[in-house]
């Protein structure tokens, strides 16, 4: 894989995460038009959780791949690789909702919820459990506080999805033991070692060498790994864990652009500041102001 899409939904041209932080459809708007397929793209901030209720398909996230038996539900992380192959007729909501602030949220009432923001799923969803009743209804208010102008919908976007990935984890948890869809593939699950890896220890700035051989295995067989399913090289994963990191800082957070590069464990300021300005194409300072300031035009126009 020589080069993933880069998309802010089905197909659409990647927009500033801050612009719309809750958003939803239903699988037929974009799919029909693609004749059921969409091909294989990354999001760079936006996590999407999918919940087709009727037809059915695969659905491919970073080298693995799983067979879908509506109803289920499907979480997708930001920078994750994935595609779809749906059946004609496919249906279910699609929110779409900016990774950054879903995180901060999470991290404030339920640290918890985190892993279930992070990591690819599949859940098989029994329509006649506890937990299917109340999916639904989460989705149909989220539809609502997006089509209805009113006040604070950042505020209801940002509760209504919290409290959509509570019934995520309630779900994941009542599955545990059981198994998935589709066996795990090795790759697949070197890849989310990697970078449990890297949530984990991405502060300190550690070289390619060190995971590798944290993982048991070669910088080349790294590389390749992450080239087939990431659609990335091993620092370009690295360098986008601190920069998704420096980014949400940035916006949601009061430090200092010193205090932040320390944090991230850069030696000085102005190291921090060409190291983001490399990655993003801004400075730290002026991507914070021009964030913020969509940020305010999103909540001013909804």
């Amino acid at each position: 894989m020589t080069s993933v899409p880069h998309f802010a939904l089905f197909g659409d041209a990647a927009s500033p995460a801050w612009a719309d932080l809750v958003h939803i459809e239903w699988i037929p708007e974009r799919s029909s038009r693609y004749d059921w397929e969409i091909e294989p793209h990354v999001h760079d901030a936006l996590v999407q959780v999918i919940h087709p209720v009727t037809g059915g398909g695969e659905v491919f996230i970073d080298g693995r791949k799983w067979r879908l038996e509506p109803p289920c539900l499907i979480v997708v992380p930001a920078r994750s690789v994935h595609g779809f192959h749906w059946t004609p007729h496919t249906d279910g909501p699609v929110v779409t909702a900016a990774q950054r602030p879903a995180e901060t949220v999470a991290a404030a009432i339920s640290p918890g919820l985190l892993r279930h923001i992070r990591e690819p799923a599949v859940l098989r969803v029994d329509p006649a459990g506890r937990h299917a009743g109340a999916l639904m209804p989460l989705f149909e208010a989220i539809e609502r506080e997006s089509n209805t102008p009113r006040s604070g919908p950042l505020a209801a976007g940002m509760a209504l999805l919290t409290a959509l990935f509570v019934q995520v984890a309630r779900i994941s948890e009542s599955r545990a033991g059981e198994d998935d869809a589709d066996p795990r593939s090795r790759k697949a699950a070197q890849i989310e070692r990697f970078r449990a890896m890297l949530d984990a220890r991405f502060r300190e700035r550690l070289p390619v060498e060190h995971y590798a051989r944290e993982l048991g295995m070669t910088t080349g067989h790294l590389a390749r790994l992450c080239r087939e399913v990431l659609g990335v090289s091993t620092l370009d994963a690295i360098n986008a864990r601190v920069v998704h990191e420096a980014q949400r800082e940035l916006v949601y957070s009061s430090l200092t652009i010193k205090q932040l590069a320390a944090a991230l464990g850069f030696d000085d300021e102005a190291y921090f500041g060409r190291f983001f300005k490399k990655q993003t194409g801004h400075k730290p300072s002026d991507f914070r102001q021009l964030a913020r300031q969509q940020l305010h035009e999103a909540a001013a126009n909804a």
